[in-house]
């Protein structure tokens, strides 16, 4: 069984793959993940390089790509009101993806601390030398709502 990390890079690449052919095709994008040795000669590393991902991890990765791309329009909207200077069309292709993926994940009870930390280091590995700095900091402002959105632990417990 693949790791969450190596499940979120699978997502990453099917949502970089969503973006660019604009969602269409979804079965083409699943089938480009059998291929790690081919994944990997691309940049793509993952835990253990010498186990194969299950059908069900690729399936997962696809589920999480997909449902990212179907909520882009709420991170999207999210990304244009915390900074105004770089809506989406003007972000690279990875870095849209990446934040996607994060906001994606945010929002769906991934533990936020992680997905932060997460697309950081998606960024370090596939984007620009500014982009982990730039995710960072828009992530971190996301990552003030949702926690602030969060009812506070223990708060019924009185």
């Amino acid at each position: 069984m693949a790791t969450p990390r190596d499940i979120r890079r699978l997502a990453l690449l099917a949502l970089y793959q969503l973006d660019a052919l604009k969602g269409e095709d979804l079965s083409s994008i699943r089938a480009s993940l059998d291929d790690l040795h081919s994944l990997e000669e691309e940049g793509l590393s993952f835990a253990d390089a010498d186990k194969a991902f299950t059908e069900a991890d690729k399936d997962k990765a696809v589920k999480i790509a997909h449902a990212a791309w179907t909520n882009r329009a709420a991170a999207d909207a999210a990304f244009a009101e915390l900074a105004p200077e770089w809506p989406a069309h003007r972000m690279p292709a990875v870095d849209r993806a990446v934040l996607r993926l994060a906001h994606h994940e945010m929002h769906a009870g991934s533990q936020p601390k992680v997905v932060v930390n997460e697309a950081v280091e998606l960024a370090k590995q596939f984007s620009t030398a500014d982009s982990p700095g730039f995710i960072n900091a828009l992530l971190d402002k996301v990552l003030k709502k949702v926690l602030a959105a969060q009812p506070a632990a223990g708060a019924g417990d009185q």
